[in-house]
């Protein structure tokens, strides 16, 4: 079960940076634009939202069942001096919870606006703020930090 959700976790990670791609261009078009916030713009915000909670859930549940995060606790001392140990015990879930804490508030916040360009204004900067944060914590290929293939195989 782990190797699948692993598997899910890391091809679900496109579905999470193409919705908030796609939301963000949509806010950054709607702010300047001055376009009328529609009810597709918040369901593209909802959805956004809503994907990248189901990722974090995944995430978590691949973390608290993770080899190497249990030998990461159980080493920490030594585990916090190897980058790729210290990377995926510390780093890539607090930085990845920060972003989906962004996510909500802007989505949340977002949705309170009374008109449509504060509406728009608000969830554009704060899903810019995540989705910053989400390609620095996301284990690329060429990531310094540690890294993984683009596509894991099953």
């Amino acid at each position: 079960m782990y190797s699948a959700l692993l598997f899910f976790h890391s091809a679900f990670r496109w579905l999470v940076l193409l919705s908030l791609l796609y939301a963000t261009y949509r806010g950054l078009t709607g702010w300047f634009g001055q376009r009328m916030y529609t009810r597709s713009d918040n369901s593209i915000r909802h959805i956004t939202a809503t994907i990248s909670h189901i990722q974090l859930m995944i995430g978590y549940t691949l973390y608290f069942n993770s080899p190497v995060i249990s030998y990461f606790r159980a080493n920490f001392s030594q585990a916090s001096r190897q980058l790729e140990f210290l990377f995926f015990g510390l780093i890539h879930i607090t930085l990845m919870t920060v972003a989906v804490f962004f996510i909500t508030i802007g989505s949340a916040a977002s949705k309170r606006k009374e008109t449509d360009g504060a509406k728009f204004k608000t969830m554009t900067i704060w899903f810019l703020l995540a989705l910053l944060i989400i390609f620095v914590a996301i284990p690329w290929p060429f990531s310094p930090l540690a890294n993984r293939p683009y596509f894991r195989a099953f």
